[in-house]
């Protein structure tokens, strides 16, 4: 399988207002990659194009930005086609769109947990769809979906995300199935511990105290040890390679095996380490 040519081709990239998304464009920027980016947040993306663009230079790679929240069909295929008509050739959608949730399932609702299923997965496989048509015109293409160390192993605390990120796993492999033999190529990457601040600007379940859940976000944030930047060249090196799994960061690396090992039993291991992290219910003395 020959290596996606970044020079001139186009990726789209969601969640791209902040976070890896963000270090994923700016990398992909500087490499000479054209760029449709999509986010919900549009003072955030205008801000990102417009660090991009830097001082007008005619010959600086194309940036379009689309605003849009991925979980409304009917938009995403709008946007869809919004991006297919600025860019005729598009050869890679690398999806970062995402948010998190705390709670135990006694906490949440299942509002709560379907608002989270509907970010991390369904917007997933809605932006995927859409652009499905146009990657598959391209002579080579790759699909890459972000995944998390929660797909590969599942805590307490964490069932919403876990089942969210589960799913896209589930999504990327079936649909690398589909695809094989074709020129779009899928893969997923699994990052653990990125210091992004997903886990502290993400939602928890309005059943926990405040000052809990802070305590919990922060007890999680702390052990994460991956800079954003870093995260987001593996990304570009999964996608550009059109890997089909990638492991970001020691501790995924360690999880993953971890959970060949003990399928059933990893939890032994892991509950010690994220006992202040997946603690929602202790009150604050």
């Amino acid at each position: 399988m020959r290596p996606l040519t970044l020079p001139g081709s186009t990726t789209v990239i969601t969640g791209a207002a902040s976070g890896m998304g963000a270090e994923v464009a700016r990398q992909l920027h500087a490499a000479g990659a054209h760029l449709a980016l999509i986010d919900h947040n549009a003072d955030a993306l205008q801000a990102l194009s417009t660090e991009l663009a830097g001082p007008r230079n005619p010959s600086a790679p194309p940036v379009t930005i689309h605003v849009v929240d991925l979980r409304d069909d009917d938009a995403v295929l709008a946007t869809a086609s919004d991006i297919t008509a600025a860019h005729p050739t598009i050869n890679a959608l690398i999806t970062c769109a995402g948010s998190s949730m705390l709670g135990d399932i006694d906490q949440l609702t299942m509002e709560e947990m379907r608002w989270l299923t509907d970010v991390n997965l369904w917007g997933t496989v809605s932006i995927t769809k859409a652009l499905l048509p146009a990657l598959r015109t391209a002579p080579a293409a790759h699909i890459t979906h972000l995944a998390s160390v929660y797909a590969l192993a599942a805590p307490a605390g964490r069932i919403p995300y876990a089942v969210s990120k589960y799913a896209v796993r589930g999504f990327s492999e079936a649909l690398r199935h589909e695809l094989d033999g074709s020129t779009v190529s899928v893969g997923a990457v699994y990052p653990a511990g990125v210091r992004t601040g997903i886990i502290l600007h993400g939602r928890y379940a309005a059943a926990i105290p405040p000052a809990v859940a802070d305590r919990a976000a922060a007890a999680q944030a702390a052990m994460y040890h991956t800079e954003p930047a870093d995260a987001a060249a593996r990304i570009v090196r999964a996608t550009v390679h059109r890997r089909a799994r990638t492991m970001i960061g020691r501790e995924a690396r360690l999880i993953d095996v971890l959970t060949r090992l003990f399928p059933t039993g990893y939890w032994r291991f892991l509950r010690g380490p994220l006992r202040e992290a997946i603690d929602t219910t202790t009150p604050i003395a």
